[in-house]
């Protein structure tokens, strides 16, 4: 099974980035083809064999994810799966991409590999970094219906029937929207433990358009994917969720400005999932309402 690899960088860590690519390289088994896409930056130096795009002008993560998709030609069809891995991860294990192949060649359902991620100095996991609700142990593997957007593994045969993420989405929620169409075209999501990301411990909200994308890109999602009497229930669930949090007052205000953005502005091509999906998700232990 072909693997290759998308990194997407702003050009502002070289050195991780240059520490990740050379775990890549490590990896046992067949060489990983990798394209390190500029996302409105230019690249730095990197290893012979890599490949490079560089943007004119920042795409965002799924657009940047996309434009490292296609490098790979259409819908990435010259490999069998894509690792997506974050510009200051680290694959600490040299096993990773052949758990990654033997995961894939073992289950044809399964479309999606999610990796835990640790923090290189006190090896805990956040409770964020586990896409399920019952996030208590982050080393049980499951099945799941989200993925980590800097950590995963995609079936490229995925990306063919699904199409790509959603590059109007910029930042947030754009891993489970694809997650959500994967899983109504009949793919898996597995998380899996064993397979290792180390990642600095960081907030989402460290990025300004933290709150006012969570917001917008969580209504756009429903509107885009959730039958139609299901997007008031899952809408006012994580309205309610985010007054519980008690966020400050400009978080909120920036917040229920996304959301009015939300409502207000195009979300993409609406393709509501079929009820059976929902039935899987909830079989999966996360109904679509939350």
């Amino acid at each position: 099974m072909k693997l290759g690899a998308v990194i997407i960088t702003m050009g502002n860590r070289p050195d991780e980035l240059r520490a990740l690519l050379d775990s890549v390289a490590a990896q046992d088994g067949d060489r990983i083809e990798v394209v390190v896409v500029g996302n409105g930056a230019p690249v730095p130096d990197l290893p012979p064999g890599v490949r490079t795009v560089e943007l004119p002008e920042n795409l965002g993560i799924p657009g940047g994810r996309n434009i490292g998709i296609e490098a790979f030609g259409p819908s990435g069809a010259e490999v069998d799966a894509l690792l997506f891995l974050d510009d200051d991860g680290l694959l600490p294990d040299r096993g990773t991409a052949e758990l990654c192949r033997r995961a894939f060649e073992s289950d044809p359902g399964l479309g999606i590999l999610t990796f835990r991620i640790t923090d290189p100095d006190t090896g805990t996991t956040q409770r964020r970094h586990v896409p399920r609700l019952r996030a208590a142990d982050p080393l049980r593997s499951s099945r799941v219906t989200t993925f980590l957007g800097g950590a995963n593994a995609v079936r490229t045969k995925v990306l063919a029937e699904v199409g790509p993420l959603p590059e109007e989405f910029f930042y947030a929620h754009e891993e489970t929207d694809l997650a959500w169409r994967a899983l109504d075209a009949g793919w898996m999501i597995d998380y899996r433990a064993d397979l290792v990301l180390h990642h600095p411990t960081t907030a989402p909200s460290r990025h300004a358009v933290y709150h006012r994308m969570v917001a917008r890109n969580r209504v756009w999602l429903a509107r885009r994917n959730l039958p139609a009497p299901l997007i008031p229930l899952y809408l006012g669930v994580w309205l309610l969720l985010t007054l519980v949090r008690r966020p400050s007052p400009p978080a909120l205000k920036a917040w229920f400005g996304g959301f009015r953005e939300g409502w207000s502005t195009p979300c993409g091509p609406r393709r509501p999932m079929k009820w059976r999906t929902v039935w899987r998700l909830t079989r999966l232990g996360r109904p679509p309402v939350i």
